[in-house]
């Protein structure tokens, strides 16, 4: 996500870092490089103007001129910037006074909008909460279809009427929600190709009907600046609470995302992040920030690993490390527990200096992972237990059993030997301490 921008504004910073300090001319240099990285991102030119100009201002300031480190002044008032453009209004959906609450999403077609109604119901009922999907689009019954499908594959209610007015299904629908007790009324309303009157005036009625606590709108973030005029109709027309960028992961430019919020005055709340169902998080300019300049957003990752790693089996994994007692089904959890992570392309983006210029080339191949959990599948229980046993001869067998190479054998063996070995260490033992894990052994 975002990489181009994040390549272009590190060439900016290294280039600033060969300065002794900070001047006017050095400084037009680089906020030149940045403007037309932003432009050629497709951020809208209002908002360079006036995100250029601010640095300017500040960068110029007599605390940064004095510092003694002007670059690193430098990147601390870009970081607060981009934080600004982004917007630092709260990811959480508006409180409700009672339930159901309403959430309606609105935008044109083709955006993701039925696909993130799903993505949204899915996200909330891991947090606890039920909700029920519901179709406004009473033109495009395959919209209802899809709803309906994506309901049962997330194991969420779908409300499905007969009715052809939407004040009849708006009526009934709040009745049934709220004699079973959901928290939430999720609706998909219609979209079209091109915003018309009719398409408006639909909506407004389906407001009208629902009054939702939060009204957000979809906007596909590979459009550009497409959806940012969209959003911006959207919420002139009918009005808009909050903004959901949809396939943030194929954005290449990042032009919707930097200029949304300033446009419109709306906040981003949610941005999908891949095909997954679970590819759904809660917007946090700050994270954004960070990963565009290069610092990764380690914050996230840590969040994606809390529910991802089953914490017993972690606890477990932790007092055997302790007693240097990790044997290679220990590692086999350990990459499986690994895989439900992502791509390792995924979370090297997510750690500092990752998305450095210099390590944007470096390729990480999914598929060794895949291929260690091979060789570890071919061992028996024993050579599992005691690696230390395995011969010339038991490796050729393992090799030939997983469909790899000895050398690949040979390698997996030398990382776990070294592992050991590193565990071992008073450092990595005193480490693993500060988790507490220690006082949980028994």
């Amino acid at each position: 996500m975002l990489e181009n921008l994040s390549g272009k504004f590190n060439k900016v910073f290294k280039y600033l870092k060969g300065e002794v300090k900070i001047t006017e001319e050095n400084i037009e240099k680089a906020l030149k490089e940045i403007k037309l990285s932003l432009l050629e991102a497709d951020v809208n030119f209002r908002v360079v103007k006036e995100f250029v100009g601010n640095i300017k201002e500040k960068a110029l300031g007599s605390k940064v001129q004095e510092s003694l480190n002007p670059y690193q002044q430098i990147v601390k008032i870009v970081r607060s910037e981009l934080e600004n453009l982004l917007g630092s209004g709260s990811s959480e959906l508006n409180k409700a006074s009672g339930k159901p609450a309403v959430i309606m999403l609105v935008g044109l077609q083709g955006t993701g909008k039925t696909t993130s109604a799903g993505k949204l119901a899915y996200f909330l009922k891991e947090r606890g909460k039920s909700s029920v999907l519901c179709s406004f689009d009473l033109k495009r019954m395959a919209a209802g279809e899809q709803l309906k499908t994506i309901s049962s594959q997330i194991g969420v209610n779908f409300f499905e009427s007969e009715q052809k007015k939407p004040k009849k299904i708006a009526t009934d629908l709040l009745a049934k929600s709220k004699e079973h007790g959901y928290d939430y009324v999720i609706a998909d309303t219609a979209g079209r190709l091109h915003i018309d009157q009719e398409l408006m005036e639909e909506l407004k009625l389906v407001k009208s009907i629902l009054n939702p606590i939060e009204t957000i709108f979809v906007a596909d973030s590979m459009t550009g600046q497409d959806a940012v005029n969209s959003a911006l109709s959207f919420s002139e027309e009918i009005g808009i609470d909050s903004i959901l960028l949809t396939k943030i992961d194929s954005d290449t430019r990042g032009g919707a995302a930097l200029s949304i919020v300033k446009v419109t005055q709306k906040p981003i709340k949610f941005i999908g992040t891949g095909e997954k169902y679970s590819d759904f998080q809660q917007f946090h300019s700050d994270r954004i920030a960070s990963k565009i300049l290069g610092m990764g957003d380690v914050l996230t990752l840590i969040e994606k690993a809390e529910k991802e790693f089953d914490e017993n089996e972690s606890e477990k994994m932790a007092r055997r490390m302790m007693r240097s007692e990790f044997s290679l089904d220990d590692f086999l959890a350990q990459l499986k527990q690994i895989r439900k992570l992502g791509s390792m392309s995924d979370i090297m983006g997510m750690m500092p200096n990752m998305g450095l210029p210099a390590n944007r080339n470096v390729e990480v191949d999914d598929k060794k992972i895949i291929h260690t959990i091979a060789i570890i599948n071919s061992m028996n229980r024993e050579e599992k237990e005691k690696p230390k046993i395995i011969n010339g001869k038991r490796r050729y067998r393992i090799a030939k059993g997983s469909g790899r190479t000895v050398q690949e054998v040979n390698q997996l063996l030398k990382q776990y030997f070294q592992m050991k070995k590193f565990m071992k260490k008073p450092f990595f033992k005193k480490m693993l301490q500060k988790f507490d894990f220690s006082s949980k052994m028994g």
